[in-house]
């Protein structure tokens, strides 16, 4: 299996790249520049892309060269950025700078768009396509947060996420869009996830689970696939 993480440096997507796989696997990570240090899953192979989806197209045709000819199995879209005062009760919309209005829905909206158009024509070629989405429980209908474009831009992923399936469901793409609560993201994978599960105060979510739901996904056979799943955490009162 051949799978590409773009936003992989660190946080999540590093989890990601050193979490899944077998031997035998490829794991791609796509990001500005490589992490040291990689503690990665015996017998995978790791190769990296340094992108910037800040410049979308740019990135596109990177990437869209860097699978050609080798194939590509899984899409795991996991880069997004939000606003300076977001999640804090700081936090104005009114305030809101345009430019890094621009900059979410780049990142967020447009860069993945651009990216999936690019690498469908490698995916479809796989027996089994897939496309995992990370999103969030903001861009969830009344999720309670004020964060007006962050929250878009969520919701965009589960439009899109629609969207996708509803086109090629002759092709067999399953598209998965993970909908995240609060991560926790300052204890990586080397740390036991007993620790990991203590920060926070049941607020956070170990990147340990989402890698174990990422994982259960890309188990399954070619017959099904997880269209959306919710994962906040134990203390979030919102759920």
């Amino acid at each position: 299996m051949k799978i590409m993480v773009v936003g992989a440096s660190k946080g999540l997507g590093r989890a990601l790249v050193e979490g899944l796989g077998g031997a035998g696997d490829t794991l791609i990570g796509v990001s500005r520049s490589q992490p040291q240090g990689l503690v990665m899953q015996a017998g995978v192979q790791v190769q990296w892309v340094e992108a910037d989806l800040a410049h979308p197209r740019d990135a596109a045709q990177r990437l869209e060269q860097a699978v050609a000819g080798q194939g590509l199995d899984t899409l795991i879209y996991n880069l997004g950025i939000w606003e300076e005062q977001a999640f804090s009760p700081a936090y104005d919309f009114q305030g809101d700078d345009d430019g890094q209005i621009e900059a979410i829905v780049s990142c967020n909206i447009t860069s993945p768009l651009v990216l999936i158009k690019r690498l469908l024509p490698t995916l479809l070629q796989s027996a089994r396509p897939r496309i995992i989405l990370t999103g969030s429980t903001s861009g969830l209908t009344q999720s309670g947060r004020p964060e007006v474009t962050f929250s878009a831009s969520k919701f965009a992923l589960r439009g899109m996420a629609d969207a996708l399936r509803e086109g090629y469901r002759e092709q067999q793409l399953g598209v998965t869009c993970l909908n995240l609560g609060y991560l926790n993201t300052d204890d990586p994978l080397a740390t036991p996830r007993e620790l990991a599960e203590q920060r926070g105060g049941g607020q956070l979510i170990p990147v340990h689970d989402v890698v174990q739901v990422v994982r259960l996904a890309l188990s399954l056979s070619a017959a099904s696939f997880v269209k959306e799943l919710t994962l906040p955490s134990i203390g979030d009162e919102r759920f």
